[in-house]
């Protein structure tokens, strides 16, 4: 089983696990993975997100900064999140690189957002937190359980949703587009609300994963690949409401 979150699997865990740890037989045990240290970690990571959109957005603001490429940043962030699932050890490294890059991307596309729909940006903001915290109640209340079931599904869909997103990248480079992910009619509009629900279910898969690393004395290291994958659906969802939201203003 594996988590739907593209870094976040339990191979990776078990590469992680197997990762050599010296130690002498008189020194004590290597520290274990706990949800507190995920969590200042993970509060850590989204604070340079904030930092570099900051940034970003005000020198879109005042015409220096340029939007990057959206097909380059996307493969850029793409390939931290696979180097770091394939090295979660390299999450301490490629965590703070993923969150000041995504963090300027962000920061440019919601300036545009801002430009073009005044206050979209806060209602985008209070609405990923929202749905972060209202998956947190769910999971945690037991509402919504990371069954093998939900498991296999949420990642059908996000794998699918990923291909999607690279055809459609691929097909601007000839001046094409795919009409679902950017036509604001019912239609479009449907397939956002859809990409939401399926972003916002990684993360019962994200935290699900999370605790049972934690339980099973996972390496301390891998408080950093945790905080890396929830990070990667916050940014995700964040963007996908943004999106949801400037359809249903057109």
């Amino acid at each position: 089983m594996r988590s739907a979150n593209p870094v976040l699997n339990e191979r990776t865990f078990a590469r992680a696990q197997s990762a050599p740890v010296l130690h002498t037989p008189t020194a004590a045990p290597p520290a274990t993975m706990t949800i507190e240290g995920t969590v200042y970690k993970s509060a850590f990571l989204l604070l340079l997100v904030v930092g570099a959109a900051t940034v970003s957005w005000r020198m879109a603001d005042q015409g220096v900064l340029l939007l990057p490429g959206v097909g380059v940043a996307f493969f850029l962030l793409l390939g931290l999140a696979i180097a770091t699932a394939f090295r979660p050890q390299w999450a301490i490294v490629t965590g703070p690189l993923y969150a000041l890059a995504s963090g300027v991307l962000l920061g440019a596309i919601s300036a545009l957002y801002h430009q073009a729909y005044e206050g979209i940006v806060s209602q985008a903001v209070v609405a990923t937190f929202g749905t972060a915290a209202g998956m947190l109640l769910a999971y945690t209340s037991g509402a919504i359980r990371a069954t093998p079931r939900f498991r296999r599904v949420v990642v059908a869909a996000t794998l699918g949703i990923v291909l999607l997103y690279v055809v459609s990248i691929a097909m601007r480079w000839f001046g094409l587009a795919v009409p679902l992910l950017h036509d604001s009619g019912p239609l479009g509009i449907g397939v956002s609300v859809f990409i939401v629900i399926v972003a916002a279910l990684n993360l019962v898969l994200d935290f699900d994963l999370i605790e049972r690393g934690a339980r099973s004395g996972a390496d301390k290291r891998m408080e950093w690949f945790g905080a890396f994958a929830l990070i990667v659906t916050l940014v995700w969802l964040y963007l996908e409401i943004l999106r949801l939201l400037g359809k249903a203003r057109r």
